[in-house]
């Protein structure tokens, strides 16, 4: 039976500025928790740091390729953001932060003897996954090849733009990066503006990037923009399963908001059957109460992250009974048809509801 995942401590061995508001952070996981740490390219880390008293979790996207040998994230600074700016300007090599083991499935299955063609979309802190899947990627199948659009403001918000130059060399013929800028005019007009659903389509239409050769597109960034790009994919002839999404947790604003709680017969208790680390707890809790924030109001330590629907951190199945998932920007179908869960946006439907996050 699977175990939830729990924090590890990991110690920060270096940081650097990839652009002014940005740092990468090497970690090395400490107390034998190396195991734990086995990444898949594009998956993340989850931390956690109190703040005057109060718990903040935040996703951060790994960077670096399978093979690099190392473990390292991208955290950009967030305006009003507390746990991003106090990793921008007070966090110091040597000091120790606590995560969990890396989640995620923004990736493919890679094999060697595969010659395929990767497109990706990265909206500016987006590359961070990304990176990590065009390294990994590169190494992993020496006859595919991976286009990059990449979406910035301008020049100078570009993270990683001497690492994208540095793979362009290494990868000669393999690794092609358009940059979209949004405010700074380029040479040709069309690479100047929004990546928009208009803008992709132009990029096809023009032979940019040849979209009938394409195999799998990648998309991690803001929410609008992942959608009109998925919808010019699809236009142009990709299939659903051929496109795969990251969304930024920061994009969120936060929880979906509940309404407002009923009084009528639809609020009374619910029981729920919690199994968690293999034992299962019953509580009683109503209708307009996610099953995350009941688990923890009972002191079990469920897993989350973001609480916005975005990670899947606090997945788990529901073995009886009906729930309504509000958001589900992380689910696959097929894994909400065999009864996964986003239990930060899940409630109750039914009297009774049994879940296991050990699944």
């Amino acid at each position: 039976m699977a175990q939830s995942p729990r924090f590890h401590d990991l110690k920060v061995t270096d940081i650097h500025k990839t652009i002014r508001d940005a740092v990468v952070v090497t970690l090395a996981p400490v107390n034998g928790a190396a195991e734990h740490f086995d990444f898949t390219q594009g998956q993340y880390l989850t931390f956690k740091r109190d703040f005057d008293g109060e718990e903040l979790r935040r996703s951060y996207s790994i960077c670096a390729g399978k093979d690099d040998g190392i473990l390292q994230v991208g955290i950009k600074r967030v305006d009003g953001g507390a746990f991003s700016t106090w990793a921008n300007t007070e966090l110091q090599v040597g000091d120790t932060v606590q995560a969990m083991p890396p989640m995620g499935g923004f990736f493919t299955e890679l094999d060697e003897a595969s010659e395929r063609h990767y497109l990706g979309f990265a909206g500016g802190s987006g590359i961070t996954p990304v990176l990590s899947l065009i390294k990994t990627t590169l190494k992993g199948e020496p006859q595919s090849s991976f286009t990059l659009i990449y979406a910035n403001k301008g020049v100078h918000t570009i993270m990683f733009r001497d690492e994208l130059e540095d793979l362009k060399n290494i990868y000669m013929g393999r690794f092609n990066v358009i940059h979209v800028l949004e405010s700074d005019a380029q040479e040709i007009d069309l690479f100047t503006g929004l990546v928009t659903e208009e803008k992709c389509a132009q990029l096809f239409k023009t032979g940019w990037i040849d979209i009938t050769a394409i195999d799998t597109a990648f998309i991690c960034g803001p929410e609008p923009m992942m959608l009109g790009i998925a919808k010019a994919l699809k236009d142009h002839g990709l299939a659903e399963e051929q496109i795969k999404f990251e969304l930024f947790a920061s994009g969120q604003p936060g929880r979906a908001k509940r309404r407002a709680a009923s009084l009528s017969a639809d609020a009374k208790a619910v029981t729920a059957k919690i199994t968690l680390d293999g034992a299962t707890q019953t509580v009683e809790m109503d209708r307009d109460t996610s099953i995350l924030d009941a688990a923890r109001a009972h002191n079990l330590d469920a897993p989350f992250a973001c609480k916005a629907g975005v990670c899947s951190t606090c997945r788990c199945r529901i073995i009886e009974g009906e729930v309504e998932m509000e958001t589900n920007h992380a689910l696959e179908d097929y894994e909400v048809e065999k009864g996964y869960i986003l239990s930060c946006q899940s409630y109750p439907l039914t009297d009774n509801v049994v879940v296991d996050y050990d699944q």
